[in-house]
């Protein structure tokens, strides 16, 4: 593994983190040129997902640094290699948490390539070439084409950037559930953040019944009038817990603070199913009397493969979903990581890459 390998000949601009301090500053690296299979992507916009705030203080004791983040970035293609099919110059597209996998094994053959066991991620991995991904915190970046999807028209840029990773994140449970084509079924979303917010959209749009559970009273208008959703649930109150048993068919878990899992658990109806797409630092404690009581499972899961990836986006551009974000200038990312931090946010910061001057 290297920074670098001898067909890094580009130089890029970008942001990075240089220690477990997190703090980012200005950072000017090489990307390797575009092969056979790439796609080079003038980036115009990046969003910024909790996880990066992990990696950044190496909060997971994984980080390599330097580290470039961002694995929610969309842009425009300015360079084809000659291998790539169904791209060309000038296509908007977007790129996700994948940079590789081994393009093999049975996950990679059935569109399951998120869960190959030789994943490598945008940032923070190790590409095919032996040298290190860097992310869409800069002003381009190469990538095989098999890890690119094409954006909607209708959509724009800068709201459907959180799309790539929080987008399919909260979708492909969703789908592996039935529940993009079926209807009326009552489904619940612990969190309203930059998950759940989406989470919330998708299921309005597929027809269902949703209650929204949260620690934050404050939060029901928002989601009741704005956002569509049918019920909300304060989770620290009792009363509410307790009239909200065995209501919900399934339940998809955004948080990635530390919970129990207990008072979730009993909402769901005989057979129902909850499943966890939040990554608390800690270990979930499992109760077994919920579970044994009321057949119900528990599941989880990472992003989804591009193929599902591609059709999440289709989906929104049929119903015009799209993320709600705020919008930054590069001089401001560790100003929004840190009231990301603070969950001051409604829902999801976007940089806009474009916006960058020599100052930034």
């Amino acid at each position: 593994m290297a920074e670098t390998t001898p067909n890094h000949t580009q130089t890029v601009s970008g942001w990075a983190a240089h220690d477990s301090s997190g703090n980012i500053t200005p950072y000017t690296f090489k990307r390797r040129d575009n092969g056979v299979n790439d796609v080079s992507i003038e980036i115009l916009y990046c969003g910024i997902c909790h996880t990066d705030i992990h990696y950044v203080k190496n909060e997971w004791g994984i980080t390599r640094y330097p580290v470039v983040p961002g694995h929610e970035i969309v842009g425009v293609v300015s360079k084809v290699g000659r291998e790539v099919k169904g791209f060309k110059e000038g296509d908007r597209v977007g790129v996700g948490c994948l940079a590789a996998t081994c393009l093999e094994c049975e996950y990679c053959k059935t569109d399951q390539e998120n869960y190959c066991e030789k994943l490598e991620f945008t940032y923070n991995g190790v590409f095919w070439d032996g040298s290190i991904t860097y992310g869409g915190y800069s002003k381009m970046l190469v990538a095989d084409y098999r890890y690119v999807v094409h954006v909607p028209e209708n959509l724009p840029m800068d709201a459907t950037a959180p799309l790539l990773c929080a987008g399919v994140t909260v979708f492909s449970p969703l789908k592996d559930h039935g529940l993009v084509e079926s209807r009326g079924k009552s489904i619940g979303i612990v969190g309203l953040g930059g998950l759940g917010h989406v989470a919330v959209k998708f299921a309005k749009a597929f027809g269902h019944h949703v209650t929204v559970i949260s620690t934050s009273p404050s939060k029901e208008a928002e989601a009741k009038e704005r956002l569509g959703a049918d019920h909300f649930i304060v989770s620290s109150n009792p009363k509410q817990m307790q009239g909200a048993k065995r209501t919900l068919d399934f339940i998809l878990d955004t948080v990635s603070a530390e919970h129990s899992l207990l008072p979730i658990l009993e909402l769901l109806k005989v057979n129902g199913t909850l499943f966890i797409v939040g990554a608390p630092d800690k270990p979930f404690q499992l109760p077994a009397f919920p579970l044994i009581f009321g057949k119900r499972s528990i599941k989880g899961g990472i992003i989804g493969g591009i193929k599902e990836t591609q059709e999440m986006l289709d989906v929104c551009g049929k119903h015009n979903i799209t993320c709600d974000i705020e919008l930054i200038t590069p001089d401001r990312i560790n100003e929004a990581l840190q009231r990301l931090a603070n969950n001051d946010v409604r829902y999801r910061f976007v940089i806009d890459i474009a916006a960058a001057t020599s100052n930034n």
